[in-house]
């Protein structure tokens, strides 16, 4: 990619219904999904990661990332902040999936996707459901790094795949569709957005080609 620091969507939630989800938006929208970074918990460690992503042909490329709730920093917050933190990886944003995971410090965020597909600035909870009283925090077992990695574009959803069928693979994924249009157009990764970031509530342009 001509040294260019390859560009990447991080996404904190990495079973086996994620993986479909993530695998069907990525067709769908014309990118590259990792699919091997999938597993509860991540199976690769960061610097497989990076190997991987460096592998694909063009981006933007997701990655999952999964502790399977494990007390503390466990396997894929690690390498998670390894690919954020690599000189040769531009994370352009992170989904942060809401679990009912409790002993966490959770990530803050501005905006979220609620069950029915509306970008909200509170946090959500795993079925999707806008809570005020979770004060702008997503709680999950991935997702406590975020906090100290400064990604850009974050954005919050509930369980991938799942949000009591509001996220359904025979539906296409549509909130998970939605939260990676959301950063790509943010990060200006679209042609025309001429490079300029959008309006939080913007529309999508001109789809990319993502598929693996």
């Amino acid at each position: 990619m001509n040294g260019q620091p390859r560009k990447v969507i991080v996404v904190t939630d990495g079973d086996h219904i994620a993986q479909k989800a993530v695998e069907a938006v990525a067709k769908d929208l014309g990118g590259r999904c990792i699919s091997l970074s999938a597993g509860n918990p991540t199976p690769l460690d960061g610097s497989q990661m990076v190997e991987l992503i460096q592998m694909t042909p063009y981006d933007p490329v997701i990655v999952m990332f999964d502790d399977n709730g494990d007390f503390g920093r466990g396997r894929g917050e690690r390498a998670l902040e390894y690919v954020v933190k690599h000189p040769a990886i531009e994370v352009i944003g992170a989904i942060a999936v809401a679990s009912n995971t409790r002993w966490v410090q959770g990530a803050t965020v501005q905006y979220s996707i609620d069950k029915d597909g509306q970008i909200v600035e509170e946090a959500v909870d795993k079925d999707g459901y806008a809570e005020k009283k979770l004060q702008n925090k997503i709680y999950g077992d991935t997702v406590d790094v975020l906090n100290s990695l400064h990604i850009p574009n974050l954005i919050g959803i509930g369980d991938i795949g799942k949000m009591e069928g509001h996220d359904s693979l025979q539906d296409g994924c549509p909130i998970t569709k939605k939260a990676v249009q959301w950063i790509l157009e943010r990060s200006g990764s679209h042609g025309g957005n001429n490079g300029k970031a959008a309006s939080h509530r913007g529309t999508i342009g001109r789809e990319q080609d993502l598929s693996q």
